[in-house]
């Protein structure tokens, strides 16, 4: 059973840094691609960024430069590094994967990130 527990959220000034983390278990996180979403209050779910099973990643225009995703192998862990971080990235932070064998798709209970003023 594939389950995806993401940690790190929590309250950050403009210009402020933090790291979610994305704990994978029921898969191997390295040899598969994976996701960060991210979804607003009143918005839609929005893709943030992705690394490839090769290894490449992938942002959004909106997070290009301030956000890395990575992964740690030996700890079967997803990133998101955020820096430079502006109010308008105040989000639910979700973690996701898509199996590449039944196309189902699998998400994290998610973690909020809030700007506090």
């Amino acid at each position: 059973q594939v389950q995806l527990a993401e940690s790190g959220g929590g309250l950050v000034q403009t210009g402020g840094s933090l790291t979610l983390s994305c704990a994978a278990s029921g898969i191997i996180i390295s040899p598969n691609a994976m996701d960060w979403y991210r979804q607003a209050p009143g918005k839609e779910r929005e893709l943030v960024a992705s690394i490839t099973r090769a290894g490449s990643t992938n942002y959004a225009d909106s997070v290009k430069g301030r956000f890395t995703i990575s992964r740690d192998n030996a700890k079967n862990t997803l990133y998101l590094q955020m820096s430079s971080l502006k109010p308008e990235d105040t989000a639910v932070y979700y973690c996701h994967y898509r199996s590449r064998y039944s196309s189902a798709d699998y998400w994290g209970q998610g973690t909020q990130v809030t700007f506090s003023s």
